[in-house]
């Protein structure tokens, strides 16, 4: 039986589709590869006429031994997308092959170098995916997701995708207040040239990524809290707790020299 738009989207016995005009993401492979797959629903979303989503995350320390080589790559990634397969946006996120995150020195590096070139030099759209290495309810996540927001709006993203708290690999250790500091961020930074992002970032950065080691280990301070434990679920509101942690992120923040007067 053919139906229309209008009835298949609608849920219908505990069931719902995706719109057209929903982003329909489908990924390329490291470094610079596609497979069958890949091609397949490359065809089948333009067959449709629906929103692409190409997604891609080049691996720093890997086939990419450096900042230069991880830039190009994305760069290079990025236009094949559009040039070669005719994608609406690309999203990215350089991972850091040590820590799994996109919120090291080096990965907004690579992040804010390529998205610049392609921003100075084309009119494609293109997003950044934010894996921070801390969890809810700590400053370190908030202050990762700070440096990639600056870098995401310092360097003319028009997207921005996050926050998987604790590497995205924590079940139950995401929550919205990661993703209003990084909307925050995003509005603060349009208050700033280059050179002052440059420096607010390497502010920030110097506040948490000696923390990596202790970071990554299991049960450490840095590990963060369930959803639950610092949200209401039923309202969907942060607790007092995270509340406070937040207030006291976005200070550090300001110490920072990150303009968020009136913002927050």
């Amino acid at each position: 039986m053919i139906r229309n738009d209008a009835d298949f989207f609608l849920p219908e016995a505990g069931q719902c589709g995706m719109r057209p005009c929903d982003s329909h993401e489908y990924s390329q492979l490291n470094e610079l590869k596609i497979d069958i797959d890949f091609l397949r629903e490359n065809q089948h979303i333009r067959d449709m006429g629906a929103v692409a989503m190409t997604e891609q995350m080049p691996i720093i320390g890997g086939f990419l031994p450096s900042v230069e080589a991880a830039a190009c790559s994305d760069v290079a990634t990025t236009l094949g997308a559009f040039g070669l397969f005719g994608t609406s946006w690309h999203l990215d996120g350089p991972i850091h092959v040590r820590w799994g995150i996109t919120t090291a020195r080096e990965t907004v590096q690579v992040s804010g170098s390529a998205n610049y070139a392609l921003d100075r030099n084309t009119d494609v759209l293109t997003g950044d995916q934010y894996y921070t290495l801390a969890g809810p309810c700590t400053e370190m996540t908030l202050l990762e997701t700070a440096v990639q927001a600056i870098t995401n709006c310092g360097s003319g993203r028009e997207l921005v995708s996050g926050v998987a708290s604790a590497k995205g690999v924590a079940l139950d250790k995401t929550t919205g207040m990661e993703a209003r500091v990084m909307g925050e961020t995003c509005i603060a930074t349009t208050k700033m040239n280059i050179p002052k992002c440059n420096e607010v970032i390497n502010a920030i950065l110097a506040k948490y990524e000696g923390n990596y080691k202790e970071a990554a280990m299991a049960h450490s301070k840095f590990e963060g809290k369930m959803f639950d434990q610092v949200y209401d679920a039923v309202k969907v509101l942060p607790t007092a707790e995270y509340l406070s942690v937040y207030e006291q992120s976005m200070k550090a923040l300001e110490g920072c020299g990150l303009p968020l007067k009136g913002i927050y």
